[in-house]
């Protein structure tokens, strides 16, 4: 199989003419690295421990935050809940005593001037008393001691007020004096007296109990406030710390950069110089291998046309040795025998020799002219690209029965069209050329992009490449395997020179008797050489 190289000559006396001193990049590298020190190294360890660190720290630093102010939020707003429900209970209270109030002072102004809106009155409020007294004993139901009260409240409440209902249905009857009689005798029991003493008692307790309830409020709003002012320093204290290291790193960098800016237009310069010197001394090689190649034809001819003369030659004179063998044996000797055995292999070698001499001459030209040749990019749509190379092969595949099948779409791409069709018919080509005897060919193309480059695979079932020599058939005059097809080794030499300058790279993945799989790899969009500069 064919193979690619740069230089037609190798050995131990090489003819290629000493070119610049090749570019290291390593070189330059080594002088960038010289900037970066292991301190500098250390120092971006640090930072980016410290960074997590510091990101860490604030993450838990919000998590304590958040658990802190949701349970103090929580613990507050029971507090509260507590100082509004001993407010509810004074409410409560004061709006059943004022009930109750207004049900006395209603029925004893009837007795004192009887009137229908005092009547009324006595009877709305009365209304309110049992009831609000129930919301009491509802709302104090978490405090025995008032819940004790209340019932006393409840009972004496109750009493006053069937004494009141009775004299004011008394006085309303007509029974005005028995009513006021009776009015004068409760009285002296002062009733009412000791149910304000028990609201009293009633209010004291919820009074205590709101002083209390207010104070625990107090103390959680302060212990959140507390929490919030200690998160909120230890925010301030480690965004400054951050603030700090970052100030102190991108100080660090900025100066890197600026150096780095220093170094990078000296390698910039550096490049431009190699690349011009690379530049020239591959112009340079190319021209020696044309002149070199070209040079070499004129004795070549010469020998070419010796052979010929000499094989006329030789046979003249063995049509002499074969008249003297029969008419005068006793003139020829041994020496003059071998030479006439002998010499017709020996112009054989010669011109075997001198014709392998020729083709590879051949080669060496048409890689030279490849290598002048200017490259036009220009946008390809690849499926037609394929199918027209496919169409040109029609013979060789038909005498193969071979089938190549092409998983459109491929991926379109701007590029040198001829370069392209160099590629892939020699790819092709030597999938069918070095096809596998026991099985007809069946090769397949396929493509995809990966960001900026374009990947292409020339699949096929032939007879494989030792993979110890997968670098090896890229090399010019080398092949691999059997040499049983004609071939003087630069078919994949030249495909890999043209991919090189479209900017890419080939390599080949191939087991013996498993097949071949060549991966293209290619830009998108090739620019213009003139473009590079």
């Amino acid at each position: 199989m064919a193979n690619p190289a740069s230089c037609a000559y190798s050995g131990r006396n090489r003819c290629c003419p000493p070119g610049p001193e090749p570019f290291r990049p390593g070189a330059v590298r080594a002088r960038t690295r010289g900037t970066s020190s292991l301190l500098d190294r250390l120092n971006d360890r640090l930072f980016n421990r410290l960074a997590l660190v510091g990101l860490l720290a604030g993450f838990l630093l919000l998590i304590i935050a958040f658990v802190t102010v949701l349970a103090s939020s929580s613990s507050s707003q029971r507090a509260t809940g507590w100082v509004r429900h001993t407010y509810q209970v004074k409410d409560t209270l004061n709006r059943t005593a004022l009930a109750i109030e207004r049900t006395e002072t209603a029925t004893r102004g009837y007795l004192l001037a009887p009137s229908p809106l005092r009547v009324v009155t006595a009877h709305r409020n009365a209304g309110l008393v049992l009831p609000g007294v129930d919301r009491l004993k509802e709302l104090t139901q978490d405090n025995p001691g008032q819940q004790r009260q209340i019932a006393l409240l409840r009972a004496k409440m109750a009493d006053q007020l069937a004494t009141d209902i009775d004299m004011l249905r008394r006085a309303v009857a007509g029974d005005l004096a028995g009513a006021r009689e009776e009015f004068a005798e409760r009285v002296k029991v002062r009733q009412i007296d000791q149910i304000r003493a028990l609201e009293a008692q009633i209010e004291d307790a919820e009074n205590r109990l709101l002083v209390q309830r207010q104070a625990v409020e107090q103390e959680r709003r302060n212990q959140l406030n507390l929490i919030l002012a200690l998160l909120g320093l230890l925010m301030m204290v480690l965004g400054a710390a951050t603030f700090v290291i970052v100030r102190r790193y991108t100080r660090d960098l900025t100066r890197t950069r600026d150096r780095l800016n220093l170094l990078n237009a000296d390698l910039e310069g550096e490049v431009g110089r190699r690349t011009a010197d690379l530049t020239r001394a591959n112009e340079e090689i190319q021209r020696f291998a044309y002149i070199v190649s070209h040079d070499l034809r004129s004795p070549l001819v010469n020998v070419l046309g010796f052979t010929a003369e000499l094989e006329q030659a030789n046979k003249a004179i063995g049509g002499l040795v074969e008249r003297a063998e029969q008419e005068a044996p006793q003139l020829l000797t041994e020496d003059v025998r071998f030479a006439r055995e002998d010499l017709p292999e020996a112009i054989g070698f010669i011109r075997s020799s001198t014709q392998k001499m020729d083709r590879l001459i051949n080669a060496i030209l048409k890689l030279s002219r490849e290598g002048r040749r200017n490259l036009s990019p220009q946008p390809l749509a690849m499926d037609a690209v394929m199918s027209e190379i496919v169409a040109s092969l029609e013979q060789r595949l038909a005498a193969k029965e071979a089938e190549v099948r092409i998983e459109a779409p491929l991926p379109d791409l701007v590029s040198d069209r001829i370069a392209i069709e160099q590629i892939f018919s020699n790819l092709l080509e030597n999938a069918v050329k070095y096809s596998d005897q026991e099985r007809a060919p069946r090769i397949v193309v396929w493509g995809r992009r990966e960001r900026e480059r374009l990947i292409y695979e020339v699949e096929d079932n032939g007879r494989g490449i030792d993979p110890r020599d997968h670098s090896r058939i890229f090399d010019l005059f080398r092949r691999s395997g059997q040499q049983d097809q004609a071939g003087e080794g630069i078919g994949l030499a030249h495909v890999r020179a043209l991919i090189y300058r479209l900017g890419g790279l080939i390599d080949v993945n191939s087991e013996l008797g498993r097949g071949s799989t060549f991966t293209v790899r290619l830009p998108a969009e090739f620019k213009d050489e003139g473009d590079k500069k």
